[in-house]
């Protein structure tokens, strides 16, 4: 059962990154365009973007405009992605902290003031650390992050924690592993390559990998995080027993996978080592994840394997390459 109704507002923070521009595109699919405000600190690049649907100029540091803005269109749910990824905030750790903390405090205590019905708020297996079991790694378990964003992603889930506790709002979470897709360029995180990898294979270019080939992560296709995150936020209030995040699996693979799976498309690809800080980041996360408690209480199955998504994303990235010029 849907908690918002087709006639209900939708705002989407941080609607221009990775997943925002993909979730956006789904919820108005599912609830109309002109009931999903897209809000970014940036204003969308390609004019199809901007006529999509409704769009704000916002900064969600900017409390006051936040505010303006729910107030303004009084959304029943908001689903705030703004954040600043793993590699890009080691390199700005205050901004990173700023961002990551102070943004979800305006949106939590707004969502409070105002009234909103649902908050989502995204987190990440960055929250694990190099304590954590890596293999299989459970919901609940040592948790010491050694990055600003992982550090950030833990306090931001125990803050959301306390605030269902404490005011009763409704949000909920996911810890997302390296999200790959299709309709947008890498934003700074540490499972990127797994983006730009087919990027270069379409391009017809050789790739130099920043992980060894033999590291591990936890990754998952766009769709599936859109269905779950979906998934989630549709499921009832009841059903959601973890409401600091919850563990989200798909597939766990190696740089070296990832290139056989693309070479059974295009043989002659070539990728080469060279690894960089983003090594040690990786080494500090699971290699793969137990999301049972998410499967067991909201139903939770993802739908791609590896090879089910590189055929999908290769055949994606050949339609969007530049016809030759004659």
């Amino acid at each position: 059962m849907q908690s918002t109704t087709p006639s209900d507002t939708i705002l989407v923070i941080g609607a221009g990154g990775q997943l925002g521009l993909e979730l956006t595109h789904e919820l108005r699919q599912i609830y109309g365009a002109s009931n999903v405000v897209a809000a970014d600190v940036r204003a969308p690049q390609h004019p199809e973007a901007q006529e999509a649907g409704p769009f704000e100029l916002l900064d969600v540091l900017d409390k006051p405009r936040l505010e303006e803005v729910m107030r303004q269109y009084k959304p029943k749910q908001v689903y705030h992605l703004a954040a600043l990824l793993s590699a890009t905030a080691e390199k700005n750790p205050k901004f990173g902290w700023q961002l990551n903390m102070d943004g979800l405090f305006h949106v939590l205590d707004a969502a409070v003031d105002l009234g909103v019905q649902q908050v989502y708020w995204p987190s990440s297996i960055a929250v694990f650390g190099p304590d954590t079991p890596r293999e299989n790694t459970p919901q609940l378990t040592v948790m010491n992050p050694n990055t600003v964003y992982g550090i950030s992603k833990l306090a931001g889930e125990q803050w959301c924690e306390w605030y269902f506790r404490k005011h009763g709002l409704d949000v909920r979470s996911l810890r997302y592993p390296g999200l790959i897709g299709y309709k947008s360029l890498p934003g700074g995180g540490t499972t990127d390559y797994a983006v730009d990898i087919y990027h270069k294979a379409v391009a017809g270019q050789a790739y130099e990998c920043f992980l060894e080939q033999d590291t591990y992560l936890p990754m998952m296709y766009m769709p599936d995080a859109l269905k779950a995150t979906l998934d989630l936020m549709h499921a009832p209030a009841d059903n959601i027993q973890v409401r600091s995040s919850y563990n989200l699996g798909a597939m766990s693979f190696s740089p070296e996978e990832i290139t056989r799976s693309i070479q059974r498309h295009y043989p002659d690809f070539q990728v080469t080592y060279q690894p960089d800080s983003r090594q040690q980041i990786a080494n500090s996360w699971p290699a793969s994840i137990d999301d049972s408690k998410a499967r067991q209480d909201w139903g939770w199955q993802p739908q791609f394997t590896l090879d089910k998504m590189t055929d999908d994303m290769l055949l994606h990235l050949k339609e969007l390459q530049p016809a030759p010029v004659s």
